[in-house]
């Protein structure tokens, strides 16, 4: 059934993976459907795999990472919680050799693949809601009414379909702040049909767009946290239209400049050792419309980052009401999106930044650690087809003892993107070196031809130049707080084996999905179930350029040839397709949300060891509602809860308000994303 267009919604394109028509048109633009942006003709990840893979016939990797969107941890105060997202806090003490701090076995049960239009979780578990759609959050925020939504009520709301989701502590240990970002909206499910008029639903979409920052409580000793229903002065919602300073070298170049107004397209993001959260833009090239011509000399960078050049309207048509949303109006007012936002959950009259020194991407998150030497190293993943992943360090060090002096600290330093190396090796493992590329510090390019502003306000154009290696969606990149190795989640490419060549980085060229649950595993060309992909610095170091990696995870159905577990038993792990964010638990386990799974199941949370007899061994921790992807997933420091973000339930082709496809988390007659908190019936830790 074809699906009845709103006002504002002119068409929807072809499909990717699992994920429906609508989805791929409202969260991303229907990237995949279009050119790839980068035609650098560099390495592609998959061509550092090839000549290994054409010799061993089957595949026999090593370990590997995820890309992480949603980590951190509950604890007493800022510097723990920096402690925690850095050198491991009481999670190993940063002493990283020999996988130093408890191991905790994941004993949870499994559960298992399901199509269910609920929160499945394993048994002797309970969940619950925290916070969703429309529920208060600034002082004077009025119930929630469908239909009688306004752009007012709804930038003092909860916004819409929830993604990255972080806790910072309070002096009260009974409460804590939660952090969310709202990556974009889906005016089909959010109004009833004919309700509201096209600049209306405009006008509401730009406020459910953002940031929210939410107090919430502990119910007793347990770990159930809900929404602190007294409110808090914390409480706090950033929208497209907020006011932020953008800070760092680019901020003095006339296509930036140092104000810009809103974020969108908020994907993944960390937080830093000072208690900040950084929020990642992503796919914000799917907001602007054209409707003469551009300039001519922005042409190039436009087509780079998938920005339309000709006459174009957008799904949401927001220049209808901000002309700066007209790229023939306003046509530098992209180089002020796709870029790293950081908030202060404590200060809610502190403007919020962008910081341009770490470069201008679809980031979808940017993750934290400290150098040996005690500077800050964020992780940056540039999430389409053939991008790139990147990595910053700071020139200044960490400040524990004077939180304010470091408020500069993402402004000036080294920005790196990553060259992957095959061993070739006849090991049975796929796995190699490693460089970081410098491409520029704050004072100095090291690209030919581009100034400092260039490198980062077209940073893609920048890494072109200096041969990285191009890489299958790279999404969340993250550190382990136990070992100290970095995991990234590399979703998946369709085109590895057709546009881009397959090398020991990248090995698939084919790979088994599913239609639908229970039928028979079909091949198709590509790379369809993604990786995790595993790096070790050298000297356990951040601020070192060098780094070794492997393929921990070659996901996808456990019947299929190609996957590989880090060499665990495939015949006891569940299957698990599409990685998108990751984190970990007290003892340094791994934990996987996914997106777009194509084993025609329903998309979750999954856990696995990394060190062990149990190394590799995936497990399904929940499943989310039909229709939604799981977002986060985010584990408390005292490993009592774990936090799922639940994104876009119901999102099916023929969804409308009036027949909705999911009605979780079944409190209306319509889906409405929410946050919710898995916990231990017996008070224990989740997962153990």
């Amino acid at each position: 059934m074809s699906p009845k267009f709103l006002p504002l919604i002119s068409q929807l394109g072809t499909r990717h993976g699992s994920r429906t028509y609508r989805t791929c048109a409202l969260k991303c633009a229907n990237q995949c459907d279009h050119a790839e942006p980068n035609s650098s003709g560099n390495e592609h990840i998959q061509t550092v795999m090839r000549s290994a893979f054409s010799r061993r016939g089957m595949l026999k990797v090593g370990a590997a990472g995820v890309a992480a969107a949603g980590v951190a941890t509950l604890a007493t105060n800022v510097p723990a919680a920096a402690d925690l997202v850095t050198s491991g806090g009481d999670r190993g003490n940063g002493a990283f050799p020999g996988f130093a701090g408890p191991r905790g076995e994941l004993t949870h049960s499994v559960v298992p693949p399901n199509r269910k239009d609920d929160l499945v979780v394993p048994k002797g578990y309970e969940q619950a809601v925290i916070i969703g759609w429309g529920d208060p959050v600034e002082y004077g925020a009025p119930r929630f009414d469908v239909h009688r939504q306004t752009p007012e009520a709804q930038a003092k709301q909860f916004g819409y379909n929830n993604d990255y989701t972080m806790i910072v502590p309070l002096k009260d240990e009974r409460k804590a702040l939660l952090v969310c970002n709202h990556e974009y909206t889906d005016e089909y499910l959010m109004f009833p049909t004919g309700k509201y008029d096209a600049r209306t639903i405009a006008k509401i979409g730009l406020a459910a767009h953002g940031m929210s920052v939410v107090q919430i409580e502990r119910v007793g000793k347990s770990g159930h946290w809900r929404r602190d229903k007294n409110g808090s002065r914390y409480n706090r919602r950033i929208t497209a239209t907020t006011k932020f300073e953008v800070t760092g070298p680019a901020a003095a170049d006339q296509r930036v400049g140092k104000v810009a107004y809103g974020t969108f397209g908020n994907c993944a993001g960390g937080v830093t050792p000072w208690g900040t959260i950084l929020s990642g833009e992503e796919n914000f090239n799917g907001y602007f419309d054209v409707t003469g011509t551009v300039p001519a000399e922005y042409v190039d960078s436009y087509k780079r980052y998938g920005v339309p050049t000709t006459v174009t309207k957008s799904e949401r048509e927001w220049s209808t009401v901000e002309p700066r949303f007209d790229l023939t109006r306003t046509p530098t007012e992209v180089f002020r999106a796709g870029w790293v936002v950081e908030v202060d959950p404590y200060d809610p009259k502190a403007a919020p930044k962008k910081r341009t020194m770490l470069g201008r991407m679809k980031h979808e998150g940017a993750t934290t650690t400290l150098t040996a030497d005690g500077r800050i190293a964020v992780y940056l993943g540039d999430d389409e087809k053939g991008e790139y992943i990147y990595k910053f360090v700071s020139a200044g060090q960490y400040d524990q003892d004077n939180r304010r002096n470091n408020f500069g600290l993402l402004d000036e330093g080294t920005l790196y993107v990553a060259k992957f190396t095959g061993d070739g090796a006849e090991d049975g493992l796929y796995d190699g070196t490693g460089q970081w590329i410098p491409l520029t510090s704050h004072t100095k390019s090291f690209v030919d031809g581009m100034s400092v502003a260039d490198v980062l306000i077209n940073v893609r154009s920048a890494a072109d130049k200096v041969g990285p290696t191009r890489m299958d969606r790279p999404e969340d990149v993250e550190r382990n707080p136990i070992n100290g190795r970095v995991y990234a989640a590399l979703t998946n490419n369709s085109d590895r084996g057709g546009k881009f060549a397959v090398d020991e980085a990248n090995p698939l060229a084919r790979s088994h999905v599913r239609d639908s649950l229970g039928s028979p595993l079909t091949e198709k060309a590509g790379n369809r179930n993604g990786y995790v992909l595993e790096l070790t610095e050298e000297g356990d170091d951040a601020a070192k350029t060098g780094f070794f990696w492997t393929l921990f995870l070659v996901c996808g159905d456990p019947a299929g040839q190609e996957t590989y577990f880090g060499g665990y038993d495939k015949s006891k792990v569940s299957p698990i397709s599409c990685p998108d964010n990751v984190a970990f638990d007290g003892s340094g386990n791994l934990w996987i949300s996914t997106d777009g799974n194509v084993l025609g199941s329903n998309d979750g949370i999954f856990t696995v060891p990394v060190a062990g007899p149990h190394r590799g061994q995936v497990k399904q921790f929940l499943s989310v509602p039909f229709g939604a992807e799981a977002c986060g997933p985010l584990v408390s420091e005292d490993d009592k809860t774990a936090f799922v973000a639940v994104q876009h339930p119901g999102e099916t082709d023929d969804a409308t308000f009036e027949k909705p496809a999911s009605t979780w988390p079944h409190t209306d007659k319509y889906p409405r994303p929410a946050i919710a908190c898995v916990w231990r019936k017996d008070g224990g830790r989740v997962g153990s």
